[in-house]
């Protein structure tokens, strides 16, 4: 067990879905009593289990409502899970949504250090990388600039930027780096490698596959919530475009 980075035993996800009705059908259900009819629920994700070592790099691949986004955000502890259990070993740092965590008053270097702050960064240490994670991100004439002014691309820069620079022992990454220019987009996977290089742990979610060919060593493939293939990113690439 001191090898696994990433420990997911029979994890369900399970949403409520409201449903729009008319007041007629609202009226019926209410005066039958079937007021508990009126709401639906969705399981994302349905006793799902796997286990990441430390170093390895994996992609969750499948097709848009398969349940890899919500895993991920599960493992970054965005979200909690329905049942199940999902834990994990030293730092985690990921690129879930463009913008998130970010306040949109705050200028770029203020929320460099709440950033850093919500990443376990002492603010010691973000005194120390911030001459980094600012030079990495390319945007130091808007440094000073409220992030509500920020493109979607200015976004991805900065948030990039801090997470790399807490130095995790995890980084979570999902489809993230499509929003970016291509030039920054390759200065961000040639960052991604370099923390694999250290022995970082990756786990990605993409609809690119020859990235995440590039990038990872082993694939899981979900498809309506549940893994239908857990093996080389080869075999799983294969099987996502059969």
């Amino acid at each position: 067990m001191e090898q696994i980075a990433i420990h997911v035993d029979n994890v369900v996800q399970e949403f409520t879905l409201r449903r729009t009705h008319t007041l007629k059908d609202m009226l019926v259900w209410f005066l039958t009593g079937r007021r508990g009819e009126m709401v639906d629920r969705f399981q994302a994700l349905k006793g799902v289990s796997f286990d990441v070592e430390k170093g390895e790099s994996i992609a969750l691949l499948g097709f848009n409502g398969s349940g890899k986004s919500t895993m991920l955000k599960l493992i970054s502890g965005v979200m909690k899970q329905t049942s199940g259990f999902v834990g994990y070993r030293g730092r985690v740092a990921g690129l879930i949504e463009v913008g998130a965590g970010f306040h949109p008053d705050l200028t770029g270097r203020e929320n460099v250090y709440l950033n850093g702050a919500i990443l376990g960064m002492t603010k010691e240490e973000i005194d120390a990388a911030y001459d980094d994670i600012v030079e990495f991100s390319e945007i130091e004439k808007f440094i000073d600039t409220e992030v509500k002014f920020y493109s979607s691309g200015m976004f991805l820069r900065l948030a990039f930027s801090v997470c790399v620079h807490t130095n995790p022992d995890i980084f979570l990454v999902d489809e993230i780096l499509a929003v970016g220019d291509e030039p920054f987009q390759k200065k961000c996977i040639a960052k991604i490698k370099e923390l694999q290089d250290e022995g970082k742990t990756l786990v990605i979610v993409s609809h690119d596959l020859e990235l995440v060919q590039e990038l990872c060593n082993r694939g899981i493939v979900l498809e309506q919530g549940e893994i239908t293939m857990d093996g080389s990113v080869e075999e799983c690439v294969a099987y996502m475009r059969r």
